[in-house]
């Protein structure tokens, strides 16, 4: 019998053996950043579909202000209008709060899927701090993307240390769905200085 976290809620379409990448966020608001992760994610790790899971809110941060999850869906499929790509509020669907919660509801009700968490450079250096961060990487294998200012302090983390062995080298992302966890890689590409605090504080100047 398979155990799951959380309420049932329907997963997006997928297929058995088909490559996911999960971009999760508050999104708060979406930007040309994130749309670039997304882009780099499907190129570079060959990824049939990426699914982003907007939030409820991130445990890490404070939640107060943060936009309804309505309008933060609604600017992201703007953002990303592509077949390949699924905006979806999975995680307050199901009520799931933390990551690890997600990516083991994901594995138990996909495990067939070949699914890849992709997280932004900066998500790197705070790792360590996550809920069980060392269970989630050896449950999944996952992809880091480069962010301004994120390049080289990220890689000095306690979770880059601790998976070390377990890193591919670049030119190998195409094959990191492939792998069995723990497995990772950080990708190098172009770097947009856009950011939702920077754009949220200017929101509320107005």
């Amino acid at each position: 019998m398979i155990r799951t976290i959380g309420r049932f809620a329907p997963l997006p379409p997928h297929a058995a053996g088909q490559r996911i990448g999960l971009f999760g966020g508050s999104f708060d608001p979406p930007h040309a950043g994130h749309a670039a992760v997304v882009r780099t994610a499907l190129v570079r790790l060959r990824l049939e579909r990426v699914w982003v899971l907007v939030t409820p809110g991130n445990p890490l941060k404070e939640a107060r202000g943060l936009a309804r999850i309505e309008q933060r869906m609604a600017a992201l499929c703007a953002l990303l209008p592509s077949a390949r790509v699924t905006i979806t509020d999975i995680e307050t669907r199901a009520g799931l709060r933390y990551s690890r919660d997600t990516v083991r509801y994901l594995r138990a009700r996909a495990p067939a899927a070949r699914f890849v968490w992709i997280m932004g450079a900066d998500n790197l250096a705070t790792f360590h701090r996550w809920q069980d961060w060392e269970r989630i990487a050896a449950r999944m294998p996952i992809a880091i993307i480069d962010r301004p200012g994120a390049s080289f302090a990220p890689l000095s983390a306690p979770a880059a240390h601790r998976f070390a062995a377990a890193r591919l080298p670049e030119h190998l992302a195409g094959a990191l769905a492939d792998c069995c966890p723990p497995a990772w890689v950080f990708l190098h590409a172009r770097r947009y200085p856009h950011s939702s605090t920077a754009l949220r504080a200017a929101r509320d100047r107005r």
